[in-house]
């Protein structure tokens, strides 16, 4: 078979879907499946050598999201390239402008496409001061979505709340994590001694966007009131953002170790005690996946990846109100046996999520509609 991905974020950025996406082509091609990519042309690409693979197309600055761009409309070069390419079908990953128009050359051209529901756009608003547009980006997002022939999201419960909000043709694609990656053995006692922790001192660890749709002033609230009860405590930041110097600033006993990729990610990860994740705005959070697979316990909201995969009391805290967050943070960071406890468990709970398994499925899924699409074109002139 013959698949077209398109993207508006793509490895070297580091983010939730460019690396669900990565991780969805790489698995297509393990499956013996030609696979394109459409993305926005990145700074590093003028160093790469050209792909035949992959169609590179303008793309612009994403406004308060340094080092993220969105794709132009290229309505020409996609039907071009899927003239040339002749996909069985399309998944369109992101709804900006470089996916609409991969929907309507789809349209036009006949080829099936599934769409990718990774980012609540709708809480984003609220995140930054414009809940007034929630209803706004809804409307838009839901529009995008019925436009293609299937929506695929991670869980059970997006999947149900879209359908309430009348997405239709919505599917449940489960995610993965790579148990190989992060794993508990890559625990570093020299990056700890960097962090000035010793083997006893509860590190708590946040990964991501350090960003206002994270809601990272929940975190700071839940370390400090930890603090106060284990003064020892260390409170570690990986990622980066435009809210990272504001927080490094107000807080200069953090520490703030940047973007890291790789083993480097693999280290920091397993290298700490608890986990905190205090977003409310995520359709899913790899993270909280790669934080179990190292070994973390881990306190996160009850929605996404945690409602999926965290159970209360065995694997950390998923919890439902800000209270409860700050509460099981405390309760955690002060209870050494306890936390490994959960750490040990969480690790096992996802050892089947294998991406071999989302690779086969995802396949399943595009395949699917590549034959109906195909039935129904015999059928109609009949």
């Amino acid at each position: 078979m013959r698949y077209a991905i398109v993207t508006e974020t793509y490895p070297p950025e580091i983010n939730g879907v460019a690396l669900t996406v990565q991780g969805l082509e790489e698995g297509l091609r393990q499956r013996g499946h030609e696979v394109t990519v459409v993305r926005p042309r990145q700074a590093s690409d003028d160093e790469a050598p050209a792909r035949h693979d992959t169609l590179l197309v303008r793309g612009a600055g994403l406004p308060r999201y340094p080092g993220l761009r969105f794709g132009m409309p290229a309505p020409l070069a996609l039907r071009e390239h899927f003239r040339h390419f002749t996909p069985d079908a399309i998944y369109v990953a992101t709804e900006g402008p470089l996916g609409w128009s991969a929907l309507h050359a789809a349209r036009r051209m006949g080829i099936p496409a599934a769409t990718g529901f990774h980012t609540r756009f709708d809480h984003y608003m609220s995140d930054y001061g414009m809940p007034w547009l929630q209803p706004v980006a809804l409307r838009w997002m839901r529009r995008f979505h019925n436009g293609g022939d299937a929506t695929l999201v991670p869980t059970h419960e997006l999947a149900q709340w879209l359908e309430d909000q009348r997405f239709a043709k919505v599917q449940r694609l489960a995610r993965a994590v790579d148990t190989s990656q992060f794993h508990p053995e890559f625990r570093d006692a020299e990056l700890r001694a960097q962090w000035n922790a010793g083997e006893d001192t509860p590190v708590l660890l946040s990964v991501g966007r350090i960003a206002a749709e994270k809601n990272l002033s929940l975190a700071v609230n839940a370390f400090r009131t930890l603090q106060q009860r284990c003064p020892h405590a260390r409170m570690v930041w990986v990622g980066d953002g435009p809210e990272r110097a504001a927080l490094q600033a107000a807080n200069p006993d953090f520490i703030f170790c940047g973007m890291q990729r790789g083993q480097d990610l693999t280290r920091h990860y397993a290298s700490a005690d608890l986990f905190v994740f205090p977003s409310r705005s995520e359709t899913f959070g790899n993270v909280t996946l790669e934080a179990m697979a190292s070994g973390l316990a881990t306190v996160a909201f009850d929605s996404g990846a945690a409602r999926e995969h965290l159970r209360t009391g065995l694997h950390g805290a998923a919890v439902e109100h800000d209270d409860a967050f700050v509460e099981a943070v405390v309760d955690l960071g002060c209870n050494t046996l306890r936390r490994r406890a959960m750490g040990a468990a969480a690790h096992a709970a996802v050892q089947a999520l294998q991406p071999a398994q989302v690779a086969a499925d995802f396949d399943v899924l595009l395949s699917r509609l590549a034959r109906q699409r195909k039935e129904h074109a015999h059928a109609v002139p009949a």
